[in-house]
């Protein structure tokens, strides 16, 4: 296995494109920039996909709630993604049918009709069925809900493990040539002459490091604004309007592998999702928030508002107690004036800054994690600009790591895994395919028994997954292992976590000396 800092990387002092954050868009924009010949270093001041990138409802889907607000530029776009993302990704990301039941008094269902309508034949639709209407008073899925709902539809979307998605294009942009760095902080950026001269520093070692660059690209997600002031020195006005999003996770809520769709008297939306085999995920909400994201957490009365919002469907009202986890977080949007959160726009902003023949920053203001693609390719047009072009576009056609077999072939792969290592357990081959794809042959190289997979830190974790998870995916603390690259913080003790910590910070300081 390789360790991620190479002493090539450390070399490096001169590159065409310096991206800042290492979220969905700019390693989405790392991936696309490195693989079109552009030299690429891209520094993330925490973890890998520790910032909005992990707190969405996890979900690759054209927006349905959307068409209310008239966006359909970015509902066709969206839709138009989901396929080629699930084409380049089929162990993260998998079709998932969604339930919309409707509910007399809210929106008509002449108008649901209408908008399923639309939302089968605006974007491109080859592998994904279509809308078709559900009878709850028989079907399987009509079974877990209130009598009093005894029509829905059935439409498709997609899951997507968002967290292992930003980490697959960090992983894809390394192996092309990019220089990916984590807890490593942009303190500075100034221009000189025809360039930027970059100073971050290591907040593991306090080590700074001052390289070149063509151009920057700001992908700060929620602190753009932030960065904007503090490391550009700008004066730039507020950008953002950051939005608040919570999640909370059941027990599993039913049987089926059906997801659904609520309509609220407030005219929004939740999502109730199957999660992790054993859950379920509801969310989310919409609230304006003032704070530092670092800081943000569910309050009371997101919870009486998820609560009570999945109460009016489900025949177990959910309750407070049942909850074992939640999460939070804040959407970046782009401040376009809107008066209520919900109606502020997901489209994304590209703003470039640099007049002549000063070095140009582009600041990426909103997006979503399904167009993200499309927004680093929105980025490359302009980068192509500034710096002049190379290669083509190449991405709609590519896998990223590990995403290299067939969409619909996910089992047969599972069941070659078991066959090969029949000492896995059934559900950890599954989980193994489902994080790593083809990674998974690399990960369990010369296992031949349990003994093999070392010390079990508990919920089916082994010290060689987390050992693979530091020297090939940037992992250095617990959290990365088990909220980001997995979430098996739902399954792990604290004493078992406690153990996995001390075991990555010893593990964490002999990879760094033998880096050096």
């Amino acid at each position: 296995m390789r360790i991620v800092r190479r002493s090539e990387d450390l070399l490096s002092t001169d590159f065409d494109i310096f991206v800042i954050g290492g979220g969905i868009n700019g390693c989405g924009i790392a991936r696309d920039a490195v693989g079109r010949g552009y030299s690429v270093c891209l520094a993330e001041m925490n973890d890998l996909a520790s910032g909005t990138s992990s707190w969405s409802s996890k979900l690759i889907h054209g927006g349905l709630r959307y068409l209310e607000h008239y966006e359909f530029r970015l509902v066709r776009e969206a839709l138009g993604e989901r396929e080629v993302l699930l084409k380049s990704a089929p162990h993260i990301i998998w079709p998932l049918r969604f339930v919309l039941p409707h509910h007399s008094g809210l929106r008509p269902a002449w108008l649901l009709r209408l908008g399923l309508f639309l939302y089968d034949n605006i974007g491109k639709r080859v592998l994904l069925p279509g809308t078709s209407t559900v009878n709850l008073k028989t079907a399987e899925v009509g079974k877990s809900l209130k009598p009093i709902f005894s029509k829905g539809f059935e439409y498709s979307d997609c899951w997507v493990n968002d967290a292992r998605l930003v980490v697959l294009n960090a992983k894809d942009a390394q192996e092309r040539g990019a220089v990916i760095e984590t807890r490593t902080q942009c303190i500075s950026a100034k221009r000189e002459n025809d360039h930027w001269s970059v100073t971050t520093k290591n907040l593991n070692t306090g080590e700074t490091r001052t390289r070149t660059a063509k151009l920057v690209v700001n992908a700060a997600g929620p602190w753009v604004d932030e960065v904007l002031g503090n490391t550009f020195g700008s004066n730039s006005s507020k950008n953002v309007r950051l939005v608040q999003g919570s999640h909370i996770v059941v027990p599993k809520l039913h049987g089926h592998d059906r997801a659904y769709i609520f309509q609220n008297a407030d005219d929004r939306i939740i999502f109730a999702l199957p999660y992790e085999q054993d859950y379920t995920l509801i969310g989310t909400t919409d609230r304006d928030y003032t704070g530092d994201p670092k800081d943000v957490k569910i309050t009371p009365e997101e919870v009486d508002y998820l609560c009570d919002a999945a109460s009016e469907y489900f025949k177990e009202p959910v309750k407070a107690e049942d909850i074992v986890w939640t999460y939070s977080g804040v959407r970046p949007l782009f401040d376009d004036g809107a008066s209520e959160a919900q109606e502020a726009t997901r489209d994304y902003v590209l703003r470039e800054d640099g007049e002549g023949d000063e070095p140009r920053v582009i600041n990426i203001f909103g997006g979503k994690i399904t167009t993200y693609r499309k927004l680093a390719e929105s980025m490359l047009k302009k980068i192509e600009a500034a710096l002049g072009s190379k290669k083509q576009a190449w991405t709609a056609n590519s896998t990223l790591t590990g995403g290299d077999f067939k969409v619909g072939s996910f089992d047969d792969l599972v069941a070659e895994v078991q066959s090969k290592y029949p000492f896995l357990e059934p559900k950890l081959a599954w989980r193994l395919v489902r994080a790593y794809g083809t990674r998974v042959w690399m990960l369990m190289d010369g296992a031949s028994s349990i003994e093999d997979m070392g010390i079990q830190f508990g919920g089916s974790l082994s010290e060689r997954e987390v050992d693979y998870l530091m020297q090939n995916e940037w992992a250095q603390v617990a959290d990365d292992v088990i909220w980001r690259r997995s979430k098996l913080g739902l399954r792990l003790k604290a004493p078992e976590i406690a153990t996995l910590e001390e075991w990555m910070r010893n593990r964490f300081a002999q990879l760094s000396q033998a880096a050096e």
